[in-house]
């Protein structure tokens, strides 16, 4: 397998914290990895330096043989990285499918897709997460499994080599976390690489092929998910003494 993601010695401060120091992580092409730890261990910091949206002082972020450290987020995205936001904020004001047209336009303008057609595309992306119909509705009128399907959608339409899936299933019933489970799967099976953030643990457990755990910005666990949650280190940070 070869290697699509590599990170070392990853490290962010603001002020005097600490956020991340240290980290070091290896993804290979098409691989399924969860990445938990409890609130404020620094995984959306971590993800905001791979992303670009913050700036690692030390460390450096490898991806698909290019270095990204100072790369800004939008030529992180033309070369293959993107992800979802937990909290989806399309376009009010456009429909389901020009919010989906744009980062399909955007691809096609800056990756030499000249060949790709436009709508085709928008009504697969749409059938792909479960919207086939909807393409002409307004996002006001999803409902809240809905809008992070349009969320997953959107980023899929960046063509990602690497999505990462941020908490897209917070919040969810039992069942809708079931369809957003299936729909990582299916974007796994197609070929694309997966991070999971998420706090659900069963769903975590289902999808993960590796488990990486972070506490208080540094790693402190990463292998198979079963060995991972009874490492005793692990066991302590979520349960505590």
């Amino acid at each position: 397998m070869s290697l699509l993601l590599e990170v070392s010695g990853l490290g962010k401060r603001f002020g005097g914290f600490v956020a991340l120091e240290g980290v070091d992580l290896s993804i290979g092409a098409g691989e399924r990895v969860g990445l938990i730890g409890p609130n404020g261990s620094g995984k959306s910091t971590f993800v905001n330096c791979l992303c670009g949206t913050l700036r690692n002082e030390t460390g450096q972020v490898r991806f698909d043989g290019h270095v990204l450290n100072r790369l800004a987020a939008h030529r992180r995205t033309r070369l293959g990285l993107a992800r979802s936001f937990q909290l989806p904020r399309p376009f009010p004001s456009l429909t389901v499918g020009e919010n989906l047209r744009i980062p399909i336009e955007y691809v096609v303008h800056t990756r030499g897709l000249g060949r790709l057609d436009v709508p085709a595309r928008c009504e697969e992306l749409l059938d792909m997460v479960g919207l086939t119909g909807r393409a002409d509705d307004l996002p006001a009128g999803l409902t809240q499994v809905e809008m992070r399907k349009l969320e997953l959608a959107r980023a899929m339409a960046a063509e990602p080599k690497l999505l990462i899936a941020d908490e897209a299933m917070a919040g969810l019933s039992h069942q809708e976390v079931d369809d957003i489970l299936a729909l990582l799967l299916r974007m796994n099976q197609d070929g694309v690489t997966i991070i999971m953030i998420e706090h659900i643990m069963r769903a975590v457990m289902q999808f993960s092929q590796r488990l990486v755990v972070l506490v208080a910005g540094r790693k402190i666990a990463d292998g198979l998910p079963a060995e991972v949650i009874r490492n005793p280190e692990v066991e302590r940070a979520y349960l505590g003494e």
